[in-house]
């Protein structure tokens, strides 16, 4: 049944601010234990396939979650309690990175994790979505995303000041980066707690006779095909700390081992910074010209930075200037992609009472495709080359954006 009250008037309401600093918390938490990741996976003597197993794994993994969490809520007709044990076990099970001697518990950490984030994720968006008026919902998944993403500056640079300092004090170079692992705990229990105290939800009358794959099947056909553009643009949409390990590896003979990762890190750093700063924009210039034809050019955007990165191999490009504006460019690729999708998905389902599913097919389409994009570009880059590994991921998000744009 849907709920009869009325939406509010503005925007930038309560809940829009709470889910915004709820995110700025988590990520700034998240985007830590992921900036130094790489390096520390490095020091343990994992290879770069190893890396991309981890991020895909636990793509995937996330994604099946959001399926189920999505169609539950709406089954149950509440989410606010899931998305809080959601924030919870993100924000708990990266300190299990801080007590790893070989790659597999930084494995079990991560997949932990994005089962949290993955039941968080679709019923979160439809929250916000509920939240806000049809007319406003760009600005506010952008400004949502704009928090979320400030959390991934101040967490990274933080992370990394924080290496630096204890650097010179250890005897065990891992011995920094536990540490970081472990203070990560503050923001993400942080995040837990103000969606849980701060976030109001619109109950609905349980529908306990909802059937997920029935439901699946009667979603809009409209949004059944924009899921076709997802997907394969998400088959070549591999997890940034590639492109943090791929930084690494290009400045390692300029800048040596540490140095190269510690620019990497704040590559990643630029990266988030213009993220933050196109996020609240995007949204805003969406709910004004239309959503389709600009998610489609943030797609193509995707795909000339793969094929950046793929020339910087082929040319031993160390510059850093070029390095950080691919970097930028990336940032501006996935604030259009996550403010988009979100919003373009509550517009293709109207439904208050399916959204929740709607959401988790999205989730899974997209936690599919990062798990065959991080695991094959992984497994490329280790077999044949970065430059083959590269030029996958630039022809499937290429071929994403062509069929956004015939829709």
């Amino acid at each position: 049944m849907k709920p009869q009250a009325q939406a509010p008037r503005a925007w930038l309401n309560r809940n829009v601010w709470a889910m915004t600093i709820t995110s700025f918390l988590s990520d700034a938490g998240h985007e830590t234990a992921t900036t130094i990741l790489p390096q520390f996976l490095h020091l343990l003597g994992a290879p770069a396939a190893i890396l991309g197993v981890i991020e895909g794994v636990s793509d995937a993994i996330a994604s099946f979650s959001k399926l189920g969490a999505g169609w539950y809520s709406d089954r149950i007709g509440h989410r606010k309690a899931i998305s809080t044990f959601g924030y919870f076990l993100t924000g708990i099970t990266k300190a299990l990175f801080a007590f790893a001697v070989s790659w597999p518990l930084v494995l079990i950490g991560r997949v932990l994790g994005w089962f949290g984030r993955g039941i968080r994720g679709p019923l979160r968006d439809a929250i916000l979505a509920e939240s806000v008026p049809e007319e406003s919902r760009g600005r506010a998944f952008g400004f949502q995303r704009a928090g979320d993403t400030l959390g991934a500056i101040v967490g990274p640079v933080g992370g990394v000041a924080l290496l630096a300092l204890l650097a010179p004090y250890a005897d065990d170079p891992t011995m920094p980066f536990r540490t970081v692992f472990l203070v990560t705990l503050v923001p993400g229990l942080g995040a837990a707690l103000v969606f849980g105290l701060f976030v109001r939800e619109r109950r609905r009358a349980p529908n306990h006779q909802m059937r997920l794959w029935a439901t699946v099947r009667a979603l809009p056909d409209s949004y059944r095909r924009f899921l076709v553009g997802v997907g394969v643009f998400g088959a070549g949409d591999f997890a940034h700390t590639m492109l943090i390990l791929a930084a690494t590896q290009l400045l390692t003979p300029a800048y040596g081992l540490l140095g190269a990762a510690q620019i990497a890190a704040m590559l990643f750093v630029v990266r988030n910074l213009l993220y933050a700063a196109a996020a609240y924009p995007v949204g805003a210039l969406s709910d004004r010209v239309g959503r389709r034809a600009l998610l489609a050019l943030g797609y193509l955007l995707g795909a000339l930075v793969s094929c950046g990165v793929l020339l910087a191999f082929l040319a031993s490009v160390s510059s850093l200037f070029y390095l950080g504006m691919l970097f930028a460019l990336a940032g501006v690729y996935i604030a259009v992609e996550d403010t988009l999708e979100g919003a373009l998905t509550a517009d293709l389902v109207p439904n208050e009472g399916v959204r929740g599913v709607a959401y988790g097919v999205l989730g899974t389409i997209n936690g599919v495709g990062d798990f065959i994009a991080s695991a094959v570009v992984g497994l490329l880059w280790t077999a044949l080359s970065p430059v083959v590994a590269f030029g996958y991921a630039a022809l499937l998000m290429a071929a994403g954006a062509l069929i956004l744009s015939r829709d």
